[in-house]
């Protein structure tokens, strides 16, 4: 049994928990704080390139799940398991692709929104936890699909 908690019979409060954390980001661009000018035009093409990696990774990990996928960390009934697509490699590539796209606006807008995109890397670190725990239960082959991949990057993390 896992020790994070659930927050939710489905996991709501690791839902709600992300909202304050997307608007956090976003918020962190009318701060008034740039980069210094120097490096502000390779900074904003950076970002953007990993903010759209990040893009590609998401909805790639969304059409891999199909009808399975929720944004809640407790799978729902009609789910099944899948190791397809980016599941291949890694066991949430939605939520690292969201990583993906929160560093990538930070870098290329709001270096302020760098503080909420780490704690959403946090949050979501701790979310597949407490999904990893869930999906453990429910389907046998998890755990060993577990200790073939890497949590959200191929062959390191």
């Amino acid at each position: 049994m896992s020790r994070i908690p659930e927050l939710g019979r489905r996991g709501e409060g690791w839902l709600v928990l992300q909202g304050l954390l997307f608007a956090a980001i976003v918020a962190s661009s009318f701060a008034g704080v740039y980069w210094p000018g120097a490096v502000e035009s390779f900074l904003a093409v950076l970002g953007l390139g990993v903010g759209v990696a990040g893009v590609v990774v998401v909805v790639l990990g969304v059409l891999a799940l199909g009808r399975s996928f929720t944004p809640l960390p407790r799978p729902h009934p009609r789910a099944e398991f899948r190791e397809r697509g980016p599941y291949r490699f890694v066991r949430h590539p939605i939520y690292g692709g969201i990583i993906l796209v929160a560093f990538g606006w930070s870098v290329a807008e709001a270096p302020v929104a760098l503080a909420p995109s780490c704690l959403l890397a946090v949050l979501f670190d701790l979310k597949s936890r407490r999904e990893e725990a869930w999906l453990i239960e429910r389907y046998p082959a998890y755990a060993g699909y577990r200790g073939r991949t890497r949590r959200f990057v191929p062959r390191l993390y």
